[in-house]
């Protein structure tokens, strides 16, 4: 009897010539129900009348509304601890060691220094081009260390701490802004566009968003390999606005990827501000439009940024699903070398967020709060943190540029002819015009 009344609203659906027989046949079938039970409670006829059509969750409604994004209060930020440096649940306190608090402490204020000495560093022509990452430490190192060393790791260009969290050491990062003949890319990148197998993390490319669909691809092998391993993509809420953010997110949902959509959105893309960037609530708004289960957290706070990073990868691995997540910061800094962002935000709006609420300061307090570091540990770590990074400094800029020849290997396994034959036109050049270029600054073959 119930799989009569179940089949027939379907059938007034797809055929709607048979609806008078169809609800005669249910008019029956009730009448009978109910001499077999007048106790039971007959379900009416519009509960299982519901929409059918394919890719919808939905009831019919005769109220016309239209669905807004201003009439709700917004997907709420995830927190664990205040700007004092309280935990505010006992019960949400990942309760992360000594040890490890305080390396991330350090590698918050080593990837600060660094930036502050490679930034002045461009300014002095030394360097082509820095970016900084003032302001947005927590989201580096809170998500890194929630991570396993193999998962894999697409970056934006704002991500160093990440790198400097697996182990991705001074020496490396200078030479890669310099150029030098130690850098792992052979000065063919700009500098910043990091990437090192060994650390399973991709080179970093300039066009936004580019990382995002090759991003999913990965994650699809990995979900076909059985690793037990995820893929976790970094990008900024300025990239969310390019078409291949779409496209990444809609086959990640579509493929079941093990993916960890990370949003850094502090503020700005570029020198666009958010209320011009996009409408709506963000950017973990978008999520369940997608079917991915989405979070937004402060990202200025580590331990909150480390205990979503844990359960989403928690997520995507047990149940091979992707995962948003809106890290809700600030870019204290310009967004490069080549941006002043007094132009376009005020010094006092900057400095709020530089002095009210920075990642490192609030962790710096909680870290006191638990006798873990004070004043005196505070000035020796500081002076310790800019002496190796201009030690680092000082022993790149006296490496040679690798050699010319480096500028056309790795494309192929084999170099061609065609590329052989650019390579000896190349060098021809140089050689009778050497006075024009400074080949004092490279290696020799």
């Amino acid at each position: 009897m119930a799989a009569i009344i179940r089949a027939v609203p379907f059938t007034c659906i797809r055929y709607p010539k048979y609806k008078s027989a169809a609800i005669k046949t249910v008019s029956n079938a009730l009448q009978f129900q109910r001499l077999e039970s007048t106790s039971q409670q007959i379900p009416k006829l519009e509960e299982f009348d519901k929409p059918q059509f394919p890719g919808s969750q939905s009831r019919w409604t005769e109220k016309l509304e239209f669905v807004r994004g201003d009439i709700y209060d917004g997907i709420p930020v995830y927190r664990v601890m205040n700007r004092d440096g309280n935990i505010i649940d006992p019960s949400h306190d990942p309760k992360l060691s000594q040890e490890t608090i305080t390396k991330l402490y350090k590698g918050m204020t080593l990837l600060n220094t660094m930036d502050r000495i490679l930034y002045e560093s461009q300014r002095q022509g030394r360097i082509s081009f820095y970016m900084t990452s003032f302001g947005e430490e927590g989201t580096h190192f809170g998500s890194a260390a929630a991570l396993d060393p193999q998962d894999m790791i697409y970056g934006q260009y704002r991500e160093a701490g990440v790198l400097m969290y697996r182990g991705y050491t001074l020496d490396q990062f200078v030479n890669q802004c310099y150029g030098n003949k130690n850098d792992i890319a052979r000065g063919r990148q700009m500098p910043v566009h990091y990437g090192i197998k060994s650390l399973n993390f991709v080179s970093i490319s300039s066009p936004l968003a580019t990382q995002m669909p090759q991003a999913v691809g990965s994650a699809y092998a990995l979900k076909r390999s059985q690793t037990g391993l995820c893929v976790i993509c970094y990008f900024g809420e300025g990239a969310s606005s390019e078409g291949d953010a779409h496209a990444a997110l809609n086959f990640a949902a579509t493929l079941n990827c093990p993916i960890i959509f990370f949003c850094r959105n502090n503020g700005y893309a570029i020198s666009t501000p958010t209320h011009e960037q996009y409408k709506g609530d963000g950017i973990a708004a978008r999520g369940p439009a997608y079917g991915i289960p989405s979070i937004r957290v402060d990202g200025n706070d580590i331990l909150a940024v480390y205990n979503v990073t844990k359960a989403a990868r928690q997520l995507v691995v047990d149940e091979s699903k992707p995962v948003l997540i809106e890290a809700m910061t600030y870019r204290i800094g310009h967004h490069s070398t080549s941006d002043d962002s007094s132009a376009y935000r005020s010094v006092d709006e900057v400095r709020f967020w530089h002095q009210k609420d920075h990642p490192i300061s609030r962790l710096r307090k909680y870290m006191e709060n638990l006798g873990w570091w004070d004043e005196s540990k505070e000035k020796a770590w500081k002076e310790e943190t800019k002496k190796q990074v201009m030690q680092t400094v000082v022993k790149a800029e006296k490496l040679k540029r690798a050699p010319i020849d480096e500028m056309l290997k790795d494309v192929y396994d084999e170099m061609p002819p065609h590329l052989k034959e650019q390579l000896e036109a190349i060098k021809a050049h140089i050689e009778q015009y050497h006075e024009h270029y400074p080949v004092d600054n490279y290696e020799k073959n």
